[in-house]
């Protein structure tokens, strides 16, 4: 157990995998851990270099692991990949991550605060309202139509065909249909009001932060877009320039160039989806806002 100077670590939901070897990369032990049993092994280890896929649950194992003394390596799934040798199981996994790991070229992600995850919470609820939203307006609209009763597109549109079913004088739609049309009318206003509370909750977390207030400073730029940032990038130094943050967004054009002849197609569509839609949103290229992160 000592001589243990690189550990792969495949977590998961139960079952955690540990690939680990010494100073020569001579393989010192494979072992499954169940969840409970992880902390208390890495606390009997010497310090070490642990790494771990940057996948669900990645960066709370990265802290509790940093908190025992070990140097912690998160990395894109991706990248771990082209180490794995043959069959696909929780042991070669957690052996492509030890390999990967001590590559020199190898690239790694940052590890978040809870802080910066708890943002990202804030605004991966408020998407989810707003596509139940989209989802709840989009049943009205349909439901009614099948009575022939239709309305112009926008919030106007849909408070006149609520005003429609709440309306007793109004013969046209039955009154099972019109019970259940009313669940829903309900449910879209309780849905509107937790969204503006999230939209008040994200320009609160936005006024506290430094970074998020920097990033405000950028045409385009306003609270939701610079949270989503401060949420999503765990240390812009990361990135060498404005190019590179757009690349890693997926805002940059696919290559497949060879022979000195490049060949670019159209936009990647990479990374993260979320932070990828407000940028387009905004008509903002990432350069700027990037170098204002920068501290």
């Amino acid at each position: 157990m000592q001589a243990i100077t690189t550990i792969g670590l495949d977590i998961a939901k139960s079952v955690f995998q540990v690939h680990g070897v010494d100073a020569a990369g001579q393989v010192t032990i494979r072992r499954q851990l169940k969840r409970r049993y992880v902390l208390a092994f890495f606390q009997k280890l010497s310090p070490c270099l642990v790494g771990i896929e940057a996948c669900a649950s990645s960066h709370h194992w990265s802290r509790e692991l940093k908190a025992l003394g070990h140097t912690v390596r998160l990395m894109p799934p991706a990248y771990v990949k082209p180490y794995v040798k043959r069959q696909k199981n929780d042991a070669t996994d957690a052996e492509a991550i030890c390999e990967a790991v001590t590559r020199a070229n190898m690239r790694f992600v940052e590890t978040k605060t809870p802080e910066q995850q708890s943002g990202m919470v804030l605004h991966r609820a408020r998407h989810l309202f707003i596509r139940q939203q989209t989802a709840v307006i989009n049943a009205i609209r349909a439901h009614l139509a099948e009575f022939g009763i239709v309305a112009p597109v926008g919030r106007n549109g849909v408070e006149e065909l609520l005003n429609v079913v709440t309306d007793p004088s109004d013969k046209r739609v039955p009154e099972i249909a019109g019970a259940c049309l009313a669940a829903l009318g309900a449910q879209l206003h309780r849905l509107k009001e937790q969204i503006l509370e999230f939209d008040r909750m994200i320009r609160a977390w936005h006024r506290s932060n430094k970074m998020s207030l920097r990033l405000d400073d950028c045409p385009g730029v306003g609270p939701v877009l610079a949270t989503a940032l401060v949420g999503s990038v765990a240390d812009p130094k990361t990135f060498r320039s404005g190019r590179n943050f757009s690349a890693w967004i997926g805002l940059v054009p696919k290559q497949h160039s060879s022979g000195g002849k490049d060949r670019l197609g159209g936009i990647s569509k990479q990374g993260d989806r979320y932070l990828r839609g407000l940028f387009v949103a905004a008509c903002h290229i990432p350069d700027r806002a990037i170098r204002l992160a920068q501290p």
